[in-house]
């Protein structure tokens, strides 16, 4: 349901909350989107007026200040603010938010926000109940997503909407913010300081992601405080984070580009980066049965008939993982992993398979021959149906002259095998092959 907001922290909200920057002024980092004169400046210094039927789409990675940019909007403007979040919403939410902003502007003069958090989990139809509030100027929707808006926002949207991109934070941003949260009254008001090696390893940790900082500070400081003493040290910060803290969104960008170095580190036959992106996936608590799929699914696409086995291999790993579950089931994972990177490689079936289906869906079918169709049923006979089909097992190799493809591919050859691993082999014999069955 949706919930009007109110900015800025109380004294026993979180110390990430209570250090939200109040203004875009207070933003940390981000500065290719906020010098003088760029559009979210322009949005926030002209007011409601230009508010109306601006849009924005704000992709970056967590931590990066998605939700204190919106924040920030609607404060700069007096306007109304409301979030929404798409894990919890559905098209009813959207629609009574759509209601409410019209009638606070038809009867206040009210310009609402709504910002709309993780929109890329909206599905078509819920993403579809926002275009009348946008198209119209009921609301300025500022929506965030971790994932490339691209594939995850439907097209009338994005088409109304400015697409701003986020990076991840600097180092410098990073300490000046660490700084600021341990002066600043609202955050911990100069009890405590922190030592030099102590504010690096809150960055390294950090990874580019704010919230995670403050975190960790809040924690560590807490630890310091508890413990009579009055400066943050690197082992209070260790004590606050049993382990490295990696940036891994399950649902957001860092996800899709570890599995995608992940398997690019596999295809390309490089077995330590391959375990390398293994272990940031267990350990940052990815389902390992994911893994396992993209496993399969690499074997069959990258290694396919160069060596037949690797398929196998996949399916036993995936099935020793459902079996053994982990922390076990990394063994298998591992297992299969440097297998598929010390294969050979080739892409033949795929692309055998990707020629085959757009000569189909280019018309490129033509009719089965009338000596490989069915005639097992009643009148097939008197329709011409087999006759004319040569058994293969009647011949002592096994293999006959024939027609098989349809008239219009008669020459179509989809399967190039390699000269790498196994192909070698089938490359030989299927020369063979294809010179006696298509000697008819």
């Amino acid at each position: 349901m949706a919930e009007q907001t109110l900015l800025g922290g109380g004294g026993t909200a979180p110390l990430a909350a209570r250090m939200r920057p109040r203004n875009l002024d207070e933003v940390v980092g981000q500065e290719h989107l906020l010098r003088p004169g760029s559009p979210l400046r322009r949005l926030a210094d002209n007011g409601a007026a230009s508010a109306a039927g601006t849009s924005v789409i704000l992709w970056g990675p967590p931590g990066c200040g998605k939700t204190t940019i919106a924040q920030a909007l609607a404060a700069s403007g007096k306007r109304r603010f409301v979030q929404l979040s798409a894990i919890s919403a559905g098209v009813k939410d959207v629609r009574q938010v759509m209601d409410e902003a019209l009638r606070e502007r038809d009867f206040y003069g009210d310009q609402t926000v709504l910002f709309l958090d993780e929109i890329h989990r909206f599905t078509k139809a819920q993403q579809d109940a926002l275009l009348p509030g946008v198209e119209q100027g009921w609301v300025t929707l500022v929506a965030a997503t971790t994932e490339n808006p691209s594939f995850s926002v439907i097209s009338p949207l994005l088409s109304r909407s400015l697409l701003l991109t986020l990076r991840p934070l600097e180092s410098a941003d990073l300490e000046g913010l660490i700084d600021r949260a341990i002066e600043a009254p609202h955050g911990l008001d100069g009890e405590v300081a922190i030592a030099g090696d102590a504010r690096d390893a809150i960055v390294r940790l950090a990874s580019g992601d704010a919230r995670r900082a403050l975190t960790t500070l809040e924690a560590a400081a807490e630890g310091t405080r508890a413990d009579d003493r009055e400066e943050i040290t690197a082992e209070d910060v260790e004590g606050a984070s049993d382990q490295a803290l990696l940036r891994y969104d399950q649902n957001g960008d860092e996800h899709y580009d570890v599995i995608s170095a992940f398997i690019k580190s596999i295809r390309g036959s490089d077995p330590d980066a391959a375990v390398h992106y293994l272990a940031r996936m267990i350990v940052a608590g990815e389902d390992p049965r994911f893994i396992a799929r993209r496993l399969i699914v690499h074997a069959a696409e990258d290694i396919g008939m160069a060596d037949p086995q690797a398929l196998l291999i996949a399916e036993a790993a995936a099935g020793a993982v459902q079996l053994i579950g982990m922390p076990e089931g990394r063994i298998p994972l591992a297992q299969a992993t440097i297998y598929l990177a010390t294969a050979p490689k080739s892409n033949s079936a795929i692309t055998a398979i990707e020629q085959a289906i757009a000569d189909v869906k280019g018309g490129g079918i033509g009719r089965v021959p009338p000596h490989l169709r069915d005639a097992h049923y009643a009148g097939a006979k008197q329709l011409g149906h087999g006759k004319g089909y040569r058994y293969p097992h009647d011949d002592p190799h096994g293999v006959v002259p024939q027609q098989y493809l349809p008239d219009p591919l008669v020459e179509r050859e989809y399967y190039r095998p390699t000269e790498l691993g196994w192909e070698r082999e089938i490359s030989t014999r299927l020369e063979r092959l294809r010179r006696i069955t298509r000697s008819w």
